[in-house]
Order: C-alpha cells, then structure tokens, then sequence
C-alpha cells in the first residue's frame, strides 16, 4: 500500500529529473544559440585587384603582358567561448585575352615568353579555426603567415596568388612588450596555384621584446621540404630596430645578424646575414640608406631566404629570388614622401657579389619608382616601375605595373 510519503518522494523524484531534464535542454539551447550566433553574425568581404604587368627584357623570348583581375572572397565567423573560423577562397582570371606571358610551374607558355608570376587558378586562399583570449592565440589550418617585415617569412602579397601555410601557429604575449611566436608547416602553398606547392616540415620561432629604444627580436626558422631528400636549411638570428628623435627629425635605425647552415646529400655549407640600415623622417620625407649582404660559402652557395615575400627586397624586378653562390651585397638608397594625397617611393640599388669570381663581382643595378593613392575606404590605385641594368650576369630588364584595387 502506498503511504503519502512514498508518493510524495515519488513526485520529487520526478520533479527532480524533469528540472535536470529541462536544465540540460536548456543548456544546450543556449550552447546551440550561442554557436549559430557566432556562425551568423560574421563578416563577408570581398577584395578585388586588376593590374597590367608588362616584362621587356634582352633575351631571347618575347616580350610579355598581362592584364589579370584577382577576386579574394572571405567569411569571417563571429567569436564563441574564444573560437572563430576563417573561409577565403581566391580566383585569378586574365581579362580580355590579355595573356602573353609564361608560367613555367603550370606550363602556360612554356618558353615562349618572359615570366610574369600569376597563373589563371581558383583555390582555397584561407581555410582555418582560431583560438583567441587576451595573451594567447593560435590557428589551425590554411593560413597567412608573416614575420619581421616579410625578410624571412611573408605572403608574397605583390602576387595574385599570394603564399600561404597549411600550418598550426600559436601567439603567446605573457608579459607586456614581450611576444613568442611559433608556427609548424605541413605545406608551403606557393605563388603558382597547386604547380608548385610543396609538402614541408618547418618549424618557425620568434621572440620579439619592445623597449623604449626599439625591439629585439631573436629566431630560428628551421626549414625542410618533405620529399626524402636530405634538404635542411637552419638559419638563427637576431635583430633590432627601431627610432629616436632629434629635434623635429626622426632617426630610424636597424641591424641585423643571422647564420645559416645547409644540409644536402651532397654538401653542407655555412653562410652569414647582415642587414644594416639607417633612416631619417624630415619635412614629410623618408630617407634611408641600406646594406644588406646575403653570404656566400667560398662561391659554392648563397645564403637563402625560401618563405620570404622576396619581390619587397633586393629591387622589384625580381632579378635576385634566388641568391647567386657568389652571394649579393645590396646598397641602396631609398626616398618616400607624399603628393597629391598619395605615397611616392623612390629606391636605388646597386648589387655586387660577396665572394667575387674572376668572371662574376658586378651584379648590376636598379631603379623602382612608385606611386599609390587611395579613395576613401574602398578604392586604391597605383603604377610601378623598375629599370634594372645587368653586370657580370643576367640582362637588362624594365618592369610596369598599373592596377586598381577595391575592397569592401
């Protein structure tokens, strides 16, 4: 027989798992809310640059032209509990037939004409989820990875289709002005569309501390392609820059030391770095003067710099993407200012080689000329050019860009 205080046990019972019950429903309710919310209220932009390139050089292909539109289309999640995602895919079409140039990666026009770097391709630019709070952050998956200006580790951004690393990278900044860094690659995703990626296994450190004088920053990228080869190649450096005043000028400055070492089947070799630089701001104007030098290992190899965005150093005609064994020492001397509400640069390079031959020592010169200027918060323009003369190797070579660019 049941008493009243069985069936009053009974119900509480029962009262008791349907809160649990509803609580858990709920809970996962709101989990749910939560997470479409971040799904939904991210933001989708869309990037889009038409440029002309034209490549006249005295060698014994044509002279080659393209007028290429880049379409860049993201989504961006909103954040939830710390954790976002990032989608980009990435098109490059040439427009109005306008395609005599050569790719040699993809084969277009094998031979036929000078090289201009941007392949007709689609593919997936970014595809990644993030972790954030206020002194950590990391990133699993296709990826945009940058370092120290780009030297040694960049996008190659001037390229239709930039650079990026299937990779896990992580930020860690546990005291103020101090930032570790450290990125593990799978796969360089290269500037010719999937023709030349290339499965890696690199390993990226870098520490950087910010002082009142500038910021010191310590690496070492550790680099090897995954192809069963033995093709190590370690560089460790370190660096600082930064800037004082003195009285209405502003000084810039920076050195820079890095060793590199060379691991193959065939050979191992040693090379140094030195890159020192030194600048003032005056009346609107940027002035500086640089040298850099990218060793030589008695003539037999030069020091190199693989995950670089290479076009931003050592002149835009891009003569000098692979460091001849001889090395190369670069002096140049560059000016930037503004006018008529946009930005002017003016950069002269000379180059020679760090460990002359008796046949190689002049390694040439260049001149680049630049003009960018944006329109409110979307639009952008711009022309380039870059006039190199040969030395001891290679030939004379005179690059132009023209584009436009909008992005909203």
């Amino acid at each position: 027989m049941r008493t009243p205080k069985n069936i009053m046990h009974k119900h509480a019972i029962s009262i008791a798992l349907a809160t649990a019950l509803v609580g858990s429903v709920t809970s996962q309710m709101a989990y749910a809310e939560g997470f479409t919310e971040a799904l939904t209220s991210g933001k989708a932009s869309v990037n889009l640059n038409l440029r002309y390139e034209s490549v006249e050089q005295e060698n014994a292909v044509e002279d080659a032209s393209a007028l290429t539109l880049r379409t860049l289309l993201a989504y961006d999640t909103g954040s939830y509990k710390g954790f976002s995602a990032k989608v980009e895919m990435e098109d490059t079409r040439i427009v109005l037939g306008q395609g005599d140039y050569t790719v040699g990666p993809s084969g277009y026009n094998l031979g036929q004409y000078s090289v201009i770097a941007d392949p007709e391709h689609t593919e997936l630019d970014q595809g990644y989820i993030q972790y954030k709070n206020d002194t950590f952050s990391a990133k699993l998956g296709r990826q945009v990875i940058t370092m120290d200006g780009h030297r040694f580790v960049g996008h190659v951004g001037w390229r239709q289709d930039r650079q990026t690393f299937d990779a896990l990278s992580a930020k860690y900044a546990p005291v103020k002005n101090l930032t570790l860094q450290y990125a593990y690659i799978t796969q360089r995703n290269r500037i010719f569309a999937q023709d030349a990626d290339l499965d890696a296994k690199d390993h990226l450190i870098n520490a950087s501390y910010k002082t009142s004088a500038g910021t010191l920053t310590g690496y070492g990228y550790l680099l090897e392609v995954d192809n069963g080869t033995a093709n190590a190649l370690d560089t460790f450096g370190v660096s600082f820059a930064g800037s004082t005043k003195a009285g209405d000028t502003k000084i810039l400055y920076r050195a820079e030391y890095a060793s590199q070492s060379s691991e193959t089947a065939a050979a191992d070799f040693d090379v140094d770095y030195i890159n020192l630089e030194i600048g003032a701001v005056f009346s609107g104007i940027t002035a500086k003067v640089g040298y850099e030098v990218l060793g030589s290992d008695d003539g037999a190899f030069g020091f190199s710099t693989p995950l670089a965005t290479l076009h931003k150093f050592n002149g835009w005609s891009d003569q000098f993407l692979g460091t001849p064994s001889q090395g190369l020492v670069d002096t140049s001397l560059s000016l930037a200012g503004k006018a008529l509400g946009g930005g002017w640069k003016v950069i002269y390079h000379n180059f020679e080689a760090d460990d002359a031959s008796d046949t190689v020592d002049d390694l040439g010169s260049e001149l680049n000329l630049s003009y960018v200027k944006k329109y409110g918060k979307h639009y952008s323009a711009g022309i380039k050019y870059a006039a190199y003369s040969a030395g001891d190797i290679k030939v004379d070579a005179d690059k132009l860009w023209v584009w436009v660019g909008v992005k909203f």
